[in-house]
């Protein structure tokens, strides 16, 4: 069994959702020697997440994050979690409803993705910053 980490600073993203997928294949070009195994892709962040989804048409990435904020508001009257911006509270909502995380499988020394599938980093703030994820990935 082979194991490969690296922790990789993203630059940083305007708020929305933002294909990082050939970013991720630049910086762990180890997952060419894996036959069959998985690559975890975990965010160190509360207010911004990963998911996968099209990695074609660009208005769909658009259209997240338009449904995103009318599922999740700034402030709503109810936050009490509101020093660090109007951005904040929902931005950790947002984070915990996608997730911190994403699993793949590696066949044959590629992501075993659908043909439309990549992986998005979702900025949750207005002004995020830098971004950092731990990718792991493993197999034989």
């Amino acid at each position: 069994m082979k194991f490969f980490q690296k922790e990789i600073r993203l630059k940083s993203y305007p708020r929305g959702f933002h294909l990082i997928t050939d970013t991720i294949l630049d910086v762990v070009p180890d997952i060419k020697s894996i036959n069959m195994g998985q690559l975890q892709v975990f965010i160190k962040h509360t207010s911004a997440s990963l998911t996968i989804n099209e990695n074609a048409d660009a208005t769909v990435r658009t259209d997240f994050e338009s449904h995103f904020n009318k599922m999740v508001p700034e402030n709503a009257p109810y936050y009490r979690h509101t020093y660090e911006g109007s951005d904040d509270m929902p931005a950790h909502i947002k984070s915990s409803l996608l997730g911190a995380s994403v699993n793949i499988p590696i066949t044959n020394g590629k992501l075993n993705l659908g043909i439309w599938q990549g992986v998005y980093l979702c900025e949750h703030r207005d002004y995020g910053g830098s971004r950092t994820i731990v990718v792991t990935a493993f197999g034989t």
